[in-house]
């Protein structure tokens, strides 16, 4: 009970700082967004989204919108995300707070929500097919990503592993808490995350909960009956995790400064792109992940990625009548790729037909690639896209 007493009688202070701070972001983006009343279950419209600095790797590499890696954090897609993350961070934060500090806790939150973002935007790989299990983690679609859910994830690391560390000297209700008995929460999470890949950015909340875990493992906590001073260093880390955060906001505010229909079109003027450069950017992504799609289809003779690229092509929006016809000429063929290797699955043996029928197929595929190079050198000049990627070939039917 003394134990107890002595943790609980510390402060709070900046859990409640950080839930009034993303409760203040998210009145802003609701009045934004023209305060709609179904904002409870309605997701933000993407421009609104972006302009309040959702996570998307476009504006990142091609936008060098570095802070972007910060201001994910403090925006939610709607009421719901925001209650969850919030309850959570009522729950877990003042729990950290007590037990390490207040600048410690700062520190925590923004660098372990950092790091859930940059899990979240190393773990893009557009063209890939991470099957079942990789799709936990790998996403091969831009879509904005924000939330505060993987600082949470690093709270619930910082919780796990300071339960394990300090077993021997803490007292029996705070073993139960702590340490082993975050596991239920854990997996239970991932769990959740598991079932909704695609929905949830589990990379982010992985990354979150990784690097809580590293910090709790070589930072001390304040034990009681011990001086509660904190260092200079710890101090100055705390103040620098503030104004990183306020100085990322101010960057994000100054882009939609300078372009004052930023909201409404959905983009920067940062990098002095419009809403032109994402569609070609969505476009150029479903044009990697259908080539892909069909030279696997026709290598390995697996069209298992053909629907799904299908979809991803149909989905895109329109950017100008040379897009829309390379987008209708690849969905025909990759038709034809799934038609070609059903009907010639082993153990049937292909036939002089159907090497003619493959032959005719590469033709044709290599005839598009020839325009889609010729379409992808002027987007990525009009738009500054990064344009690395070689086109993969498809070798002759033995």
């Amino acid at each position: 009970m003394t134990y107890a007493r002595a943790v609980l009688s510390r402060p709070y202070i900046f859990t409640i700082v950080f839930l009034i701070a993303n409760i203040f972001v998210f009145m802003l983006m609701w009045e934004a967004s023209g305060m709609q009343s179904s904002v409870f279950w309605s997701v933000f419209p993407e421009e609104v989204l972006l302009a309040f600095g959702a996570k998307t790797n476009y504006w990142i590499q091609h936008g060098h919108q570095y802070w972007r890696f910060v201001t994910p954090i403090f925006v939610h897609v709607n009421l719901i995300h925001l209650l969850v993350n919030m309850y959570a961070l009522w729950v877990i934060g003042p729990w950290v707070e007590k037990l390490y500090g207040s600048a410690k806790f700062v520190v925590f939150w923004v660098a372990t929500g950092i790091a859930g973002v940059a899990a979240s935007y190393l773990t893009y790989f557009p063209g890939s097919n991470p099957g079942l299990i990789g799709r936990f983690l790998i996403k091969t679609s831009d879509g904005p990503s924000v939330g505060a859910s993987g600082a949470v994830f690093g709270l619930i690391g910082v919780l796990f592993v300071f339960g394990i560390k300090y077993r021997r000297e803490l007292p029996e209700g705070f073993k139960r808490a702590f340490g082993t008995g975050m596991l239920p929460v854990i997996l239970l999470n991932i769990g959740i995350g598991f079932a909704a890949s695609g929905i949830i950015d589990n990379a982010a909340h992985m990354g979150g909960l990784l690097s809580g875990a590293a910090f709790a493992a070589f930072v001390s906590y304040k034990r009681p009956g011990v001086s509660t001073g904190v260092t200079v260093a710890w101090r100055v880390l705390q103040v620098a995790a503030l104004v990183v955060v306020l100085g990322c906001f101010f960057m994000a505010a100054r882009a939609h400064r300078q372009n004052p229909e930023a909201v409404s079109q959905g983009t920067s003027a940062t990098s002095g792109r419009g809403q032109e450069a994402l569609v070609a950017y969505d476009n150029f992504q479903a044009f990697v992940v259908s080539e892909a799609a069909l030279v696997k289809a026709l290598n390995d003779g697996d069209p298992a990625g053909i629907d799904q690229a299908m979809a991803q092509l149909d989905q895109q929006k329109r950017l100008n009548d040379e897009t829309d016809a390379l987008r209708q000429d690849l969905k025909a063929l990759l038709g034809r790729a799934k038609k070609h290797v059903n009907d010639w699955q082993p153990p049937r043996k292909m036939t002089a037909d159907g090497l003619a029928e493959r032959k005719k197929l590469v033709d044709d595929f290599n005839l598009w690639q020839q325009r889609y190079a010729s379409w992808l050198e002027s987007v990525c000049k009009n738009f500054d896209l990064k344009c690395t990627e070689p086109s993969p070939s498809i070798p002759p039917a033995k």
